[in-house]
């Protein structure tokens, strides 16, 4: 086992763990393509507003109705179930399907405490419904060995708050995963907000894989320092979908049909996409109308063209970039013109955007420039669509187009070394989004960590804890 905190540490490889439990699951993901049109333009126009903590102080109200409906009393704790109705259904009426309206939630109290009464919210990962697995990998465990409380968040779209046409854990529309992340930053408010009311203290924020990258950006609305311990996330969900192991799960066909026919995400949605989403996508538009075609474009077989990408330093100089779509391995054939040996890549490289250097402000994307709008082939549809993705996922889920957490040395980030879900090549590292804050690294990859690591992460969250009570000791 490594726990490495220097910032250089980094995967050095995938998990084949991880590659093979993913095979094993043959369920798909998005399978109702994006979702609607007037959906995705009214998350947009809100997370322009959620992603400032300014404009979030009074979203809020500080006497949020919280109800307690059930109290279980065991030998070292008390459970109580608690539900309230989720804010963002006044913030963004309808965007909730009802079964997701009323959000749950249980409150794992020990009736010993060891020091001060201390509270950590935990948000729920891939799959997690309900709250027997963080209550009994994390929530028990740490009465027994921190007497620290947990409060366990029921996520939309899981568990009681299922939608009845969503089969198991796989989010129907792409769009969903942002109202999940819009009800949880809201919700995570109202529960911070009551339980400061209740008298608890210290209060912190966890979760693991989309649990971490919910509890992250909660705590990026929060307006007091507090701890947060993000365990197997990063800092943007867009890799997660177009180049790791997940990618494999996502309908592309469903997406790339839905592309291909309604303009309305090229023509209007792509405009309400901010920092990483608009660079990531436009930066090849606006490049291509303002480079002479045969410096620019690479005809594949006629109809479908490609442009070189573009990326800009952190500096602001926009440069030419080779394509980087096929990683490194493959600079040397598109350098030479080689359409036979690019459209094999095209085939077999799968989705591999994410091979940017480390410290570019902007993703570099390839964009395709349909010639006829009839002829939609699968190679130029595709790449559109991973980039349509990448700008969407990352306007919605990239920490860079948040507000950064008042205190990020009470950061713990825990992550896997050979992360097959969570790919940390080409995207903004955290420490570089929130400097200050600490990055351990776990040997093996997402799911050995999540099925053998669970002590390390509730090591750090008693760390970050501690160091919060060490800095602040009359923040109440």
């Amino acid at each position: 086992m490594c726990l490495c905190v220097d910032a250089r540490c980094s995967s050095m490889g995938v998990s084949r763990l991880d590659i093979f439990y993913r095979r094993l699951l043959l369920t798909k993901l998005f399978i109702g393509g994006w979702g609607k049109p007037e959906d995705l333009k009214r998350i947009f126009e809100f997370r322009k507003i959620i992603g400032d903590r300014e404009k979030c102080k009074s979203l809020v109200p500080e006497d949020y109705p919280v109800y307690i409906n059930k109290t279980e009393d065991h030998s070292d704790c008390q459970i109580h179930d608690g539900v309230f109705i989720s804010p963002l259904e006044h913030l963004v009426p309808g965007i909730l399907p009802k079964e997701a309206v009323k959000a749950r939630f249980q409150f794992i109290v020990p009736k010993r405490w060891q020091n001060n009464r201390p509270v950590c919210i935990h948000l729920a990962g891939t799959g997690d419904h309900f709250f027997w697995r963080r209550r009994t990998l994390m929530a028990r465990p740490m009465i027994k060995e921190a007497g620290m409380a947990s409060l366990l968040l029921e996520n939309p779209y899981y568990g009681y708050r299922k939608p009845k046409d969503q089969m198991r854990s796989s989010l129907k529309n792409v769009s969903d995963l942002f109202v999940m992340g819009g009800a949880l930053i809201l919700e995570s408010t109202v529960l911070l907000r009551w339980l400061h009311g209740e008298g608890y203290w210290p209060l912190g924020m966890t979760g693991i894989s989309m649990g971490g990258y919910m509890a992250s950006l909660a705590v990026t609305n929060w307006p007091k320092p507090i701890p947060l311990i993000p365990c197997l996330s990063w800092s943007t969900a867009s890799s997660v979908f177009t180049t790791g192991v997940l990618s494999k799960a996502v309908n592309w066909a469903e997406l790339e049909k839905q592309y291909a026919l309604n303009s309305v995400y090229e023509e209007e949605i792509i405009n309400l996409l901010d920092y990483c989403g608009a660079d990531s996508f436009k930066m090849g538009q606006d490049f291509g109308r303002n480079v002479d075609s045969k410096d620019r474009l690479l005809d594949l077989s006629g109809g479908d063209r490609v442009s070189v990408n573009t990326y800009t330093k952190a500096g602001g100089e926009t440069q030419v970039g080779q394509s980087l779509l096929f990683g490194e391995g493959h600079r040397e054939g598109m350098a030479g013109g080689n359409v036979d040996h690019l459209l094999s890549s095209l085939d077999n490289s799968g989705t591999n955007l994410d091979t940017i250097p480390r410290g570019l402000h902007a993703k570099s994307t390839l964009c395709w420039k349909k010639t006829d709008s009839a002829k939609c082939s699968r190679p130029s549809m595709h790449k559109e669509s991973i980039s349509f993705m990448k700008g969407v996922m990352d306007e919605c889920t990239h920490m860079a187009n948040f507000s950064v957490p008042v205190d990020t040395s009470l950061i713990i980030v825990v992550q896997a070394k050979e992360d097959a879900y969570i790919p940390r090549t080409g995207v903004l590292s955290l420490q570089e989004i929130w400097p200050g804050c600490e990055v351990r690294y776990l040997n093996g990859g997402h799911i050995s960590a999540y099925l053998f690591k669970q002590n390390f992460f509730r090591q750090a969250i008693y760390d970050a804890f501690k160091r919060f009570c060490l800095k602040y000791p009359g923040l109440h």
